[in-house]
């Protein structure tokens, strides 16, 4: 990685909402080496050469075929990049990994087989794993010998993965432990060969487990009939009696919860980047047809409700573009920190990637819900066709709607994300609480001057400032009405949520367009500020939304009043001509035929 691209020193994970961050500290897609080109380049020609012509095969559940890609894959090493050389990995950055999951997304189905057996089936090895366990399993996980899968729902305990019903005993010759019970919805499960399975030890100790499919007491349920990404398998797994001997215990006795929320952090930028990849093959669908197709006497392309609907497209895979890697960029500094050779090595890659629990959240609920928005327009778009299922905007509609639901579903991402920050505030971590209480200081004691932003998009970036402020404000006012009991009012923290993940994604196309002004001049951004421009005006628009709800429910009277002059104080901006910008985005991405940045 370029050492010019990112900051040299780490990053303190959500601290966006209190520092101004420059252009130079964020990594952007311009930013890629040229072995990220080179690894991109590779999965996008095996994603267009083997999964594309195989989609009907892998739809109708012939998964001899995603075996074999998933080796092919192992071969191309597209499988290998976050598993150690030691045990026949790549060993390479975290912006590597979102590269590749961002190519794959060609086929949902498919990308969800890869990702299950990338990520959570294999990660929780490399992190928590022995040196033994390691030995056995990664070099052929790395290949694509066997397939991975992670097992930690239950029917009765999805999203409240801590209260799961599945148990284990050691038992008295103290060489094996016997697992009872059942998971649902495993990705993977119908041809994967090791499991990561959760259950309690003595029915109290949350505790992992690397279990292999021929282990006694070990069986597949059917696979389900789902909605969407039919071409992955998901089934239940029963364990009746499963004997699992003791050296798979996987980490520490009841220290299960460290791996399962650790892992899901990863899944999450994946998913995120994944999100980007799908929104970007809608998007050139919905470009294909849109060119083609007639109605009154020309082609729908030239209406401007549908080059509205294309034009928004292109904002949202800009703007999720820039999250995403510029999440995965902080983590790579935070990484290159880390001594490789340190017998703490693997607890610190896990601090690491923790460090930014928040913005992996954040990436996964707004790139579940950008593709969700794609995909809905796709159909639109599309009209009657759209509806077909020999048309890819019916598949790609069905496909994206379990994005909102796993890794964590969006409402649990969405507390997680408030409760995290407010954790790090209680803590220290994260001066939060002194930053509100200066904010609440400075707006309550009247109307101020605000500094003059200069340079390359000031307007913008003082919405930015502005997005903070009303995060804080809003934030400021629910604490100071709850206290320690915020947790408890669920509606609130997902609005705070909203605005904290609405200023992340105005901050991160801000600066990736500044970067890219200061590289190319601000002619040649022509198109990428127009794209920044739209994004921030529907953004500030939820977040002075979002903060009106926070505030009509923490306040009344006079206090209500006064606060919603401020609200209407920090939220004034004048608008930008969107319909205009729109029109130019939509003949750009017309006139390629794809999303493009210029």
């Amino acid at each position: 990685m370029s050492t010019t691209a990112v900051p040299s020193s780490k990053i303190i994970g959500g601290s966006f909402l209190l520092e101004e961050r420059r252009p130079d500290e964020v990594f952007t897609p311009e930013d890629f080496t040229e072995q990220h080109q080179l690894i991109a380049q590779t999965a996008e020609e095996f994603a267009v050469n083997e999964i594309v012509p195989n989609i009907e095969k892998m739809e109708h559940k012939d998964f001899s075929i995603t075996r074999d890609l998933l080796k092919k894959a192992g071969d191309l090493g597209l499988s290998s990049v976050e598993i150690p050389e030691a045990y026949g990995g790549l060993e390479m950055d975290k912006v590597t990994a979102a590269v590749i999951a961002d190519h794959i997304a060609k086929y949902a189905g498919f990308a969800t087989t890869w990702g299950g057996h990338t990520g959570i089936g294999t990660l929780p090895l490399v992190y928590f794993g022995t040196e033994d366990q390691k030995k056995k399993y990664l070099p052929r996980l790395a290949t694509g010998e066997i397939v991975g899968a992670y097992a930690l729902s239950e029917a009765s305990s999805g999203s409240d993965a801590l209260n799961c019903r599945a148990r284990a005993q050691l038992l008295q010759d103290k060489k094996h432990y016997i697992l009872n019970g059942e998971k649902m919805w495993i990705t993977n499960a119908g041809f994967a060969d090791l499991f990561t399975i959760f259950a309690k030890v003595d029915g109290e100790k949350f505790t992992a487990f690397l279990v292999e499919k021929t282990f006694p007491g070990f069986s597949i349920g059917a696979e389900e009939h789902k909605m969407g990404i039919r071409g992955s398998s998901t089934c239940p797994i029963i364990l009746n009696d499963c004997k699992v001997p003791v050296e798979n215990v996987l980490g520490d006795i009841g220290k299960g919860h460290i791996i399962a929320f650790n892992i899901l952090n990863v899944g999450r930028f994946k998913l995120g980047a994944m999100c980007v990849g799908g929104a970007r093959v809608s998007l050139a669908n919905a470009i294909g047809y849109a060119r083609q197709r007639k109605a009154f006497d020309k082609v729908i392309a030239d209406f401007g409700l549908v080059r509205e609907k294309l034009a928004n497209m292109a904002v949202g895979i800009f703007t999720g573009e820039s999250m995403v890697y510029r999440t995965v960029g902080m983590m790579d500094v935070a990484l290159g920190e880390i001594d490789k050779s340190s017998p703490d090595a693997s607890k610190e890659t896990r601090k690491a990637i923790e460090e930014y629990a928040v913005e992996c959240s954040i990436i996964k609920v707004w790139g579940s819900e950008m593709i969700d928005y794609v995909v809905d327009e796709t159909v639109q778009i599309y009209g009657g066709y759209g509806f077909v299922e020999e048309y890819p905007a019916e598949r790609a509609y069905r496909d994206a709607r379990i994005n909102r639901i796993f890794e964590g579903t969006n409402e649990i991402n969405r507390l997680i994300i408030t409760s995290f920050l407010l954790k790090r505030a209680m803590s220290g971590q994260l001066p939060l609480m002194p930053a509100i209480k200066k904010l609440m200081d400075e707006v309550l004691s009247g109307p101020t001057t605000s500094e003059e932003v200069e340079g390359p998009l000031a307007d913008e970036r003082k919405l930015v400032a502005n997005a903070k402020k009303l995060g804080l404000f809003a934030a400021g006012a629910a604490t100071q009405k709850y206290m320690q009991a915020i947790q408890d009012q669920q509606e609130v923290m997902g609005a705070i949520s909203d605005m904290v993940i609405e200023t992340y994604a105005m901050e991160s196309a801000v600066l990736r367009t500044q970067k890219l002004i200061k590289r190319n001049g601000e002619s040649l951004s022509s198109l990428p500020i127009a794209m920044t421009r739209v994004y921030l005006s529907s953004a500030m628009e939820k977040i002075e939304a979002a903060a009106k709800k926070v505030i009509a429910a923490v306040a009344e009277g006079d206090t209500l009043r006064t606060q919603l002059a401020i609200l209407r104080r920090l939220a004034k901006h004048a608008p930008f001509n969107v319909i205009e910008l729109r029109q130019q985005i939509a003949q750009k991405v017309l006139d390629a035929g794809k999303y493009v940045i210029s």
